[in-house]
This record gives C-alpha cells, structure tokens and sequence, in this order.
C-alpha cells in the first residue's frame, strides 16, 4: 500500500511504502520519502486488488453511496472501472465535532480485561487503581467495590490473584456506579443525515431522528435512524388539469418488492450477515402495518421504502471479526425501535395526507367531468338563458381552480 501525506504547503509531503503484519495486526513501513506534490494539504491512498467487478447491491458503487449517506461533509469522486465517473459533493459544510477520550467505564470491561488491566497498571493499591483507571468511579464508589469484593482496602496491585480479581468483577457488577459521559460519542445528527439521504436518492418523503445517549454494558451509544419514502412528485405546469378520475386511484398502489435496509456503525456501512444484526431483527419486528405499509409476518416491510440505521459507540458489540453485523443486545434493540417508532409516527402522517389529497383530486376530477352536464340539466330545469347557465358554469369552475390551488 502507498501513502501520500502532507499537512501544509509549507512543508513537503511523505511518500509512505507499508504493508500489514497480520500476526501482530500493525503497519511496517517499508518505505518513508519526501516528495514535491501538487496538492497542497490531504491524503492519498493508493491499493492495487485483483477482484471481480460488479454492480448493484453489496457492490463498490453500492458502498460508495452509503458511505456518502453516512458522510455529508466529506466530497466523493470515484472512477469506475467501466469509465463511469460518479460525484458526490459535500452537501454539508461543517465538520462533525471530535470525540473526546475517556478512562474505560467498570461495568463495560470482561472478566480477562480486568486481570490484563492489573498486570500493566502503575498503581501500587486497589484503591488507586479503581480510581485511576476507570471513569465514574470516585474514593467512596471504590471503597465500596472493594467492600463487597472481600479483599482488603490497601491490598497491593502486585499481590492480587485471579481469585481477587474475580471477586472485584463480581463486587463492580454489583455496585450502581454513574452513566459513562457520552462527548466521547458523535452522532451523524439529523440535519446531517437527511442531506447525506437527499444526496443519494430522490424520495417523496423523507425523515430522521437522533435518539438520546444510551448505555450498554458500561458503554455509551447513540442510535439514528432515517426513512426515504415514495417517489419525488413531477413538476406541473401552471395550466395543469386535474388528472381524470379513472387515473386517481383511492389507496396507494401497493408495492410487492422488499424495503431497502441500509446499517451503519460509526459511520461504517454493513453489506454483509443483514439477516444476523440487531438493525434487521428490530426492523422485521416491528408492525409496520400501522404506519401505513404492507408486511408478511416476520419479514420486512414491502414498499418504496429505504430505513436508515446508524449507531455510534466507543464499542460496537459485532457478532463477528468481520464486523459487518450488530449483535443483539436487549438495550439496543429498544432504541433503534424506538428510533423507528418516531421516524414512522411522521411516515403514517405523509403517507395519509396522501391518500386525503388523492381523494380530493378524484372528486374535483368528477366535478370537473360533469359542470357541463349540470349547465345542461340547470337550463332545462329553470328554463335559463345561455348566458345564465354560462355563468354559473364559470362560477363553478372557479370554485374548483381557487379550492385546487388551496
């Protein structure tokens, strides 16, 4: 793999040479070179692969476009293969804020993290170490650990056991110990992330939400989620007609085809394993139908439907070294449901406002269709003039064309 780094145009740019040790999971550089380069701050990464390219769903183009969704601030231009060149601009201005670091929170760590934490600790007691290596955890919250643990409140670091350790693990998941702070957490946010959706596709209707921090197991997160409905509504002219009523039906026309589900981990798209992530599950459980959209038992809904999740935390809890699905932890499956339950409370509204519209189009269309047969029937029954009936016929027709652009 090659690197070209600069900083500023002040200074000359590195021309780095690496390759992965995969036994130890860290970059060696093979090769570090100072080099004039043309551009005058930024990255370039440059990586040759042997691989079959393809289109469609689990592609590059595919990623490529989730990665925009997920990054509105960033300026994508990628150089297909085939020619094609694909743009997609930063359709936001701001750079998201940089998280901040925190200690490790107790109730996040394992058994084994625990036993490693005190074999590279600096601190020479129990106390200092429950104080110093850990958040949230102050002198009183610490003697209390080590109170229910059993050992002893100076005990040297150096002295514990894996019996000791295993007693202090037990002890901390039995103390309530504060909420880890959540500025070490950076949502997309839901401005952001609906420009990013805008960007990509076109939809008739679009919505996001940004839940409240949670916890899990110690560890704080944040969960969003997105909804692209419909199809955008062609322009009209001024001097459009009203459609004939045989061409407005009176409920949507119902979709057969799946919803798209696009899932994020900070910022991450996850092609693969859709069926064993909590995004999937939550989805599939939740009953669509009363919001508006049609469902089989268990499975996604059907429609011109994209969902959005995303979730952001200090640790995702992958099922996998893969990383490409969410494991399903009881807290987060309450919030992106949640988050979902939100996003479509606004979905049912449109979709309903839709439908009422489409029923006023029909019943304006028939009146449209038979002002001439009232004219006709009018003038016969109260024996008016032509001009009279043209009259009313008018009124009527502005009656309707002052209600339509209402």
């Amino acid at each position: 793999m090659r690197i070209i780094s600069r900083t500023s145009p002040r200074s000359k740019a590195h021309d780095y040479e690496l390759q992965i040790d995969t036994k130890k999971n860290r970059p060696d550089i093979i090769r570090d070179d100072f080099i004039d380069w043309e551009v005058a701050h930024g990255t370039c990464v440059e990586i040759e692969l042997e691989a079959r390219y393809q289109r469609g769903r689990q592609s590059v183009d595919d990623y490529l476009q989730q990665t925009a969704i997920a990054n509105p601030h960033v300026k994508f231009t990628y150089h297909a293969p085939d020619g094609r060149i694909d743009e997609y601009p930063a359709s936001v201005k701001q750079l998201p804020p940089v998280p901040k670091s925190i200690r490790p929170h107790p109730h996040g760590i394992e058994l084994g993290v625990l036993i490693k934490m005190f074999q590279d600790t600096k601190a020479k007691t129990l106390r200092q170490f429950l104080t110093s290596e850990f958040s949230r955890v102050s002198p009183r919250v610490a003697a209390e650990i080590i109170g229910k643990s059993g050992v002893r409140i100076n005990a040297r670091t150096a002295s514990l056991n894996g019996e000791d350790a295993k007693a202090i693990y037990l002890a901390i998941q039995q103390t309530k110990i504060l909420a880890p702070s959540t500025d070490c957490v950076v949502p997309i946010g839901e401005p952001q992330l609906l420009s990013g959706l805008k960007q990509v596709m076109e939809a008739a209707f679009t919505t996001a939400t940004t839940r409240r921090p949670a916890v899990y197991r110690g560890n704080p997160f944040i969960i969003e989620a997105a909804l692209a409905y419909g199809k955008p509504p062609k322009e009209e002219s001024p001097g459009a007609k009203i459609p004939p009523a045989e061409d407005l039906p009176n409920e949507p026309q119902e979709e057969t085809s799946l919803a798209k589900v696009i899932r994020f981990a900070n910022r991450v798209p996850l092609q693969y394993q859709q069926g064993a992530c909590v995004i999937t599950k939550a989805i599939a459980g939740m009953n669509w139908r009363g919001y508006g959209l049609t469902q089989g038992r268990g499975a996604l809904p059907s429609g011109d439907l994209t969902i959005v999740v995303h979730m952001a935390s200090v640790w995702v809890p992958f099922t996998s070294e893969s990383k490409e699905a969410i494991a399903s932890y009881p807290e987060i499956l309450k919030e992106i449901r949640l988050a979902l339950q939100e996003c479509g409370r606004k979905l049912v509204r449109h979709i309903r406002k839709t439908v009422r519209i489409r029923q006023e189009l029909k019943k304006r269309s028939y009146i449209e269709k038979y002002i001439p047969a009232i004219g006709e029937a009018l003038q016969d029954i109260l024996d008016l003039k032509d001009g009279q009936v043209q009259r009313v016929c008018n009124n009527l027709k502005d009656v309707l064309e002052r209600s339509r652009k209402f």
